[in-house]
């Protein structure tokens, strides 16, 4: 006897699943990734703790822990959780105003929201909300990464120019950086420009060799032998090393419900986003993915990050598109990056104080390059215009607005033309045609032969598209001359709701007024019940619904067949 597999749905993460399987090539390959990802990555999170408001050392908190927890519970093998800009802005939109900006007691605000976070994902898994991100189309993904490659992109310009930008906003970057052209300063530019093109030219040459850590380790050793900073150049700030302390957050029950809606906005996001980033790396690379994992792997990252006292952390398209080009395939290279961070934590927070603002700009800015989906974009437009206007939109929406709500919208919007084609479906006559039945305009007056209608209906009829159907068939009989039978092909209508029901029990009605006899054909099993507990069979007439239309034509004209009964699911066996 074979024991049934459980469906993944159903089952809890197998440990490091994001790992397994694994051999001696890829583990090199994956740890060079990992080191890779820890020399891109922190200075990167030392930058984001400047939006969230907290101390410069959570920055490298976020790498710590949090990681390990990710990829023990869950299952992408690349999604990268850390620190993201997107839920540092909302976390500091909110604690700024209930303490002061990088003390201890903001910091602790700053984890409680964490292990809300973690708590809401949690109950996302509970109820198995994962499918969620079956509303991220592929359309969805590439405007959206496309969105992120943009606003990454122009958040490095001003470090790659040397430019003041104070703004948290896309556009108001932008507008920073233009007015500031005149003071750009030559030296930071031409070492972001050496940077830029030893990486491109490196990735193009030789993609498996790690063109950005070369960069940043090239930029460190320079910036010591020649003194940058006495140049003008930009170095990011002195990091005071340790591991971080382990404990609950030190908040208050009274604080807590102001916190709520702030753990609500970071969980949206959280879901939104990493969803989106984990299915386009799972698609490209034709890896499994169960969503309902990952929450589970995201809620163990947030409780971690609130327990080793730092702030909300989020799969990030950025980090992620970096393990990729550094050759990573699996969750090891990202346990590689938190030991990386560890030893860096104790020993060698030192060196990092000669790490150019520039280089690490550079070294992002290509990162956005490659987000920039261009292949894919052309593609959707050669195949479906309406799509490629959606993408678009969604990429602008993420550079204008916000990642959040570009994602978002484009959810609604994606389902909102889902309604679309299922409220006006395609419609169709059936004509014969050489002894082929091929599909003609369902204009008014169309007729498959004299007396004569056969009818396509594209969707399953619903409350919104019951009328728009009705309209349809009154169109086609009251234009013709005369129509006896009206034969509904109902292959592609699956099911048929209450309001859908009564408008279709009118419409028979109506018809036999007329003197049309309905006829229904390629109804399948679930029609069959919907019309059975609906009360239609007998109002149509099971002598009236067939298998085939080609039965559905022999009894029209004459012949003897046998008609399709429909069943009773309540009656006893």
């Amino acid at each position: 006897m074979t024991q049934k597999k459980p469906e993944t749905s159903e089952r809890w993460p197998r440990l490091f699943s994001g790992i397994r399987p694994v051999n001696r090539a890829g583990a090199l390959r994956d740890a060079l990734a990992g080191v890779t990802l820890a020399a891109m990555n922190v200075p990167q999170v030392l930058g984001y703790t400047r939006i969230a408001g907290t101390p410069v050392i959570t920055g490298l908190y976020t790498l710590l822990l949090p990681l390990v927890a990710f990829a023990a519970f869950g299952s992408s093998r690349y999604l990268v959780v850390a620190a993201d800009s997107a839920t540092a802005a909302i976390l500091a939109g909110r604690l700024s105003q209930m303490a002061p900006v990088a003390s201890e007691h903001y910091v602790a605000l700053a984890g409680m929201v964490a292990l809300l976070t973690a708590g809401c994902l949690l109950l996302a898994r509970l109820f198995k909300l994962g499918f969620l991100a079956d509303f991220l189309s592929q359309t969805v993904l590439v405007g959206f990464l496309t969105g992120v490659g943009f606003q990454v992109g122009i958040a490095m310009l001003g470090e790659m120019l040397g430019v003041p930008v104070h703004s948290n906003r896309t556009v108001g970057q932008l507008a920073q950086v233009v007015r500031g052209l005149s003071q750009v300063h030559v030296l930071t530019l031409c070492l972001a420009g050496a940077v830029v093109t030893i990486v491109l030219a490196v990735r193009r040459i030789a993609p498996r060799l790690p063109g950005p850590l070369f960069a940043v380790v090239g930029g460190i050793a320079a910036s010591a032998a020649f003194d940058f900073s006495g140049h003008g150049i930009s170095i990011i700030e002195r990091v005071t090393g340790g591991l971080p302390p382990i404990g609950l957050p030190a908040v208050g029950w009274n604080e807590i419900p102001p916190l709520l809606p702030v753990a609500a906005s970071c969980f949206l996001m959280i879901v939104a986003q990493s969803a989106a980033t984990a299915r386009v790396y799972a698609s490209r690379d034709r890896q499994a993915l169960d969503e309902n994992s990952d929450l589970v792997g995201l809620s163990a990252a947030n409780a971690a990050a609130a327990l080793s006292g730092t702030f909300v952390v989020n799969g990030s398209p950025t980090q992620t598109a970096m393990v990729e080009s550094s050759g990573g395939h699996s969750q090891l290279a990202h346990l590689v990056t938190a030991a990386v961070v560890a030893l860096v934590l104790l020993f060698l927070t030192g060196p990092l104080h000669y790490l150019p603002r520039c280089v690490l700009g550079a070294v992002v800015f290509t990162i956005a390059v490659e987000l920039v989906d261009v292949r894919g974009l052309r593609d959707i437009r050669r195949e479906s215009p309406g799509e490629f206007r959606l993408a678009l939109f969604t990429a602008a929406v993420v550079v204008v607005i916000g990642v959040e709500q570009g994602i978002l919208l484009a959810i609604v919007l994606s389902l909102l033309r889902h309604l679309r084609h299922s409220y006006r479906p395609h419609t169709a006559v059936l004509v014969e045609d050489d002894g082929q039945w091929r599909a003609t305009p369902a204009v008014p007056g169309a007729l498959s032969e004299p007396g004569l209608v056969i009818f396509q209906f594209g969707a399953d009829l619903f409350y919104a598209n019951a009328g728009r159907f009705v309209e349809d068939v009154r169109d086609l009989v009251e234009g013709a001359a005369t129509v006896n039978w009206l034969v509904l092909d109902a292959g592609a209508i699956t099911s048929i709701d209450y309001s859908a029901a009564r408008v279709l029990r009118d419409l028979q009605r109506e018809l036999i007024r007329r003197r049309i006899t309905l006829v229904l054909v390629h109804a399948e099993a679930s029609l069959l019940a919907d019309l059975y507990r609906h009360r239609l069979g007998d109002v149509i007439g099971t002598d009236h619904i067939f298998d085939t239309l080609r039965e559905a034509l022999a009894a029209i004209r004459g012949q003897r067949v046998h008609a399709v009964s429909v069943p009773d699911p309540t009656a006893r066996k």
